[in-house]
């Protein structure tokens, strides 16, 4: 039964009642009950472990300071050896291995010790990657910090990693796959393969993670379907295009045509399908593997021309601009191809142009996150 209420009471005499408080959205909600920033920072740092193992890779390679390490688990087991014994029975194994017997024949125990010290602190940065991607996977979980929907995609990573790590020991351990598959440009190809893909999704969920998603499913409904198909199709090319450079790095074809444009004088190289079966040749050949990679490379210079005129006509200034950076990098990295080529793949030039080659990945990817998602500002082009 309702309360009586005097005739006398002064309307308003009741005490005020309280205004319910505006709950935020279910997405808002969740965002912050995640870590997106502590997530972001953490894979910032795989993402440099990464870049850094991809550069020092092409530094040691292109110096002859890494050699292939057969049965590489990684380096006669967990430790490197400690002591001048350690150190005669590790270079006995490897006297005994094909490696040595092949491309390392004669290598002494002082260059064995330092291209096994280049070699070992190379492959510790797959495990440092692993160990730190396993310790922020279970620290966010346990912490219950994880951002909501990102559990799979985050456990996706560290499979990454894994294969990474696994190709990185391939790379390493010569004489384990069978021929013609134990080549190394086989193997390289795997390798930078895996490293790049690693470097593209940690990018990619870098940028998410900078903002919010109930910003992203705003940004997504004025996205720029244009400038996002053709970041897709030079995204594609340009992975191409570090697939043929892993070919070349691997047959150190680099160093076999330092003429430009033409290849010992002419188009094509001389002998361009000498290799039986037909098809080993795409693979094994330095002058037509190195042929490939130029005429790629030319491919990215005009779509990359062309991605970036289409990328200008967004009405988003930050969109703009990172269209402006990729065709800046395009160029770059299409001077660094041909210096790299003039200059017999010296190690300064050809490790710069790797960079390049890391540095144009991110910066496509960027573009094409920033199509797919703009940053709203005003529409007045400036």
């Amino acid at each position: 039964m309702s309360k009586k209420r005097n005739i006398f009471e002064e309307v308003g005499t009741e005490a005020p009642r309280e205004r319910p408080v505006v709950q935020p959205g279910a997405i808002d909600r969740a965002a912050r009950r995640g870590a997106r920033s502590a997530v972001r920072l953490w894979l910032m740092m795989l993402f440099l472990i990464v870049a850094a193992m991809l550069v020092i890779g092409a530094f040691a390679r292109l110096t002859e300071m890494l050699v292939p390490m057969p049965n590489w688990n990684p380096l006669f087991g967990a430790l490197p050896p400690l002591d001048p014994g350690d150190w005669l029975a590790a270079f006995d194994r490897f006297r005994d291995s094909p490696v040595y017997r092949g491309e390392a024949h004669g290598l002494g125990i002082d260059e064995f010790q330092l291209a096994f010290w280049w070699g070992w602190g190379s492959r510790q940065l797959a495990p440092t990657a692993l160990f730190l991607w396993a310790v922020g996977f279970v620290g966010f979980l346990a912490a219950g910090k994880m951002p909501k929907g990102w559990t799979l995609r985050l456990l996706g990573l560290g499979v990454l990693i894994a294969l990474l790590g696994a190709a990185d020991w391939l790379v390493g351990g010569g004489g384990i796959a069978p021929p013609p598959f134990d080549f190394l440009s086989y193997r390289m190809a795997l390798h930078i393969g895996f490293g790049f893909s690693l470097i593209g999704v940690t990018a990619w969920f870098i940028f998410k993670l900078s903002r919010t998603e109930a910003d992203l499913m705003q940004a997504r409904r004025v996205r720029d379907p244009a400038g996002y198909g053709m970041a897709t199709a030079l995204m594609l090319l340009v992975f191409l295009q570090i697939l043929l450079g892993s070919q070349v790095a691997g047959l150190y074809a680099g160093r076999a045509y330092t003429d430009w444009p033409m290849m010992a004088g002419g188009f094509l190289p001389p002998n361009p399908f000498y290799i039986e079966p037909l098809w080993r040749n795409f693979f094994e050949n330095h002058g037509l593997v190195q042929f490939l990679h130029r005429m790629n490379g030319y491919l990215v210079a005009v779509l990359g021309i062309v991605t970036w005129y289409v990328g200008r006509r967004s009405v988003h200034r930050r969109t703009r601009r990172a269209f402006d950076l990729v065709a800046l990098m395009v160029l770059t990295q299409a001077t660094l191809g041909i210096g790299t080529i003039l200059f017999a793949s010296q190690w300064p030039i050809a490790v710069l142009h790797q960079i390049g080659a890391i540095t144009l990945w991110t910066l496509v990817l960027h573009a094409r996150f920033l199509a797919q998602y703009p940053v709203q500002q005003s529409t007045i082009r400036g």
